[in-house]
């Protein structure tokens, strides 16, 4: 490394889902705080390559970063946390890690060793945490390990961990996010789970030097004590993380605590800088997903992957509902959003659409729940709803567009009806030949490409009015993450008929976004203007989007 670099290892006890990535993203805003350079990563323990082939039901919504890669969904907490472009470098995968280990053994880049199981990976898994350190210029890298301790699949992390610390004794601290149920026939936090994850994560070497309480409620003396006792903690090393109302909260929850001086204290190094900008900003967004009053308009979010047999969950679609909750608090509002699913919309009618007072349709992939979106659009479009379509959600609000408004009744998307007569959306040219080879994953349009905006349009106008370090008009950089297109043999006619294109490619070759005329709010975007909306800077479009919601229909 080209300099001396801090390590900070997030490991996670007894059930995933625990939080170890907010864990992970409000240390990193802290040690920001303080003048460090942070560069979070996060490694998932599977076998895919990366996250864009996963279906997003079973592992949440996959993540695009600036560069490209399709990742878990941690990436964007650590964004939105750090108000920060992360990279690649900023995510791994056992499938990244075997792959490149296989392929430096085919290119006798091992100069004709026994490549070894525990020897290689683990030594692969360190030189990227090396480059990465190397790259980010970084002060301390926080590394995030995926799954739980006693998961098969992650024993190589932790081998890693073991041997980074044996190499850099002085630069290294593991923190434990253990969890604490509160069974209600008990009353009580049992703190036997954490013990039994403590010693798994002991068996492999590792010692944890604080742990972190997920509960339902604070932790109490009396159970810190039995922790510190049989996890070789001390007391002061322990820091309750309950639930509280908004992820948002938890970094000053923890500062209050002390965890920000424990962790310098342990790793031996003293703030470089107080950013009390920084600081003052997050303690102020913070404190409005507390204090704000007002329940906000009443949006609904109309998907096809919040059910999970008998389970609604949020992961699927959760850049969208944080994106909206950004605005929501910036605006002084309390979030106020229901998500529908599409399949229901289909099966009961658009009168399930009738109690908000904006609708988003957002992305998805393949032909169930289709239908119900185009409905949405539809009922969006006549009853002059405040509509945003994010990516599918635009290719399906131009099929309602040439259905009802165009009278080309079969109008579709070629990914859900390749015999369409008229395939308002297609597949993108550079596709076609990637899907006959049946080359799926990391393929499709990814990362940041530019827009140009329109002027006198409303989209030029939310950019302009919700100004943001991010973009600077008339060219945009926004992410993307789809296979196929508007049509532009349709362009003509659409615009004849009341839709103005109000982004496009520089060079005029792909449609970027497009808006209706004589309607209070009717955007459609190729792109996913969630994966750049953070709390401290709110996407323009959202904020346009609920404002509107305040005055349409009123």
């Amino acid at each position: 490394m080209k300099k001396r670099v801090k390590f900070i290892f997030i490991t996670g006890g007894v059930i995933s889902g625990l939080g170890k990535g907010i864990i992970n993203s409000s240390i990193s805003l802290l040690l920001k705080e303080n003048g460090f350079k942070v560069s979070p990563i996060k490694a998932d323990p599977y076998l895919n390559v990366d996250a864009g082939t996963m279906n997003p039901i079973i592992h949440g919504e996959t993540f695009v970063t600036e560069d490209g890669l399709e990742t878990d969904q941690d990436i964007g907490h650590y964004e939105r946390f750090l108000n920060e472009n992360l990279s690649k470098l900023n995510y791994m995968t056992s499938g990244q890690v075997f792959l490149s280990v296989i392929q430096k053994e085919r290119e006798l880049k091992y100069n004709g060793e026994c490549v070894e199981f525990t020897r290689h990976i683990p030594e692969e898994i360190i030189n990227r945490l090396e480059k990465l350190a190397d790259k980010s210029d970084a002060d301390i890298i926080t590394f995030e390990i995926g799954g739980t301790i006693g998961d098969m699949q992650n024993i190589l992390f932790l081998e890693a961990a073991r041997q980074l610390k044996f190499k850099y004794p002085d630069d290294i601290i593991t923190i434990h996010v253990g969890y604490l149920p509160l069974p209600k026939n008990l009353g009580e936090l049992k703190t036997k789970p954490i013990q039994q994850s403590v010693y798994s994560l002991l068996s492999t070497g590792v010692q944890p030097d604080i742990i972190v309480t997920r509960s339902e409620k604070e932790i109490d003396a009396l159970r810190k004590r039995k922790i510190s006792i049989f996890c070789n903690v001390r007391e002061n090393s322990i820091f309750s993380s309950p639930d509280l109302d908004s992820v948002y909260q938890v970094p000053d929850y923890l500062k209050k605590q002390g965890i920000t001086e424990k962790i310098m204290e342990l790793l031996s190094i003293k703030p470089k800088r107080k950013d009390t900008a920084l600081e003052k900003s997050w303690t102020s967004f913070s404190l409005k997903t507390k204090s704000n009053k007002k329940l906000g308009p009443k949006v609904g979010i109309i998907g096809k992957y919040f059910k999970s047999g008998e389970y609604s969950l949020q992961d699927s679609y959760v850049c969208v509902i944080e994106a909206l909750k950004h605005a929501y608090f910036n605006m002084g509002f309390v979030p106020n959003f229901k998500w529908i699913n599409s399949d229901d919309v289909e099966k009961k009618g658009v009168s399930v659409l009738k109690e908000f007072k904006g609708l988003i349709v957002p992305q998805g992939w393949g032909s169930r729940g289709v239908e119900g979106k185009i409905k949405t659009a539809s009922f969006a479009r006549k009853n002059k709803i405040p509509y945003l379509g994010l990516c599918f959600g635009m290719q399906l609000a131009a099929v309602s567009f040439a259905r009802d408004v165009l009278g080309m009744q079969d109008a579709n998307s070629t990914e859900i009806n390749p015999k369409t007569k008229n395939p308002v959306i297609h597949i993108m040219e550079n596709q076609v030949q990637y899907l006959q080879k049946k080359q799926y994953g990391g393929t499709i349009r990814l990362g940041a490409w530019p827009a140009k905006i329109k002027k006198d349009t409303i989209l030029y106008g939310l950019y302009q009015r919700y100004q943001n370090n991010q973009y600077s008009l008339p060219i945009i950089q926004e992410r993307h993450r789809h296979r196929y297109e508007f049509n532009n043999r349709y362009k003509e006619v659409f615009e004849k008929n009341g839709v103005v294109f109000s982004g496009m490619s520089p060079d005029g070759k792909l449609i970027e976004a497009f808006e209706l005329k004589n309607h209070p709010f009717y955007i459609a975007v190729q792109y996913h203007p969630e994966f750049k909306s953070r709390p401290l800077s709110p996407h323009p479009i959202f904020l346009g989007f609920l404002n509107s919601c305040l005055t349409a229909n009123v």
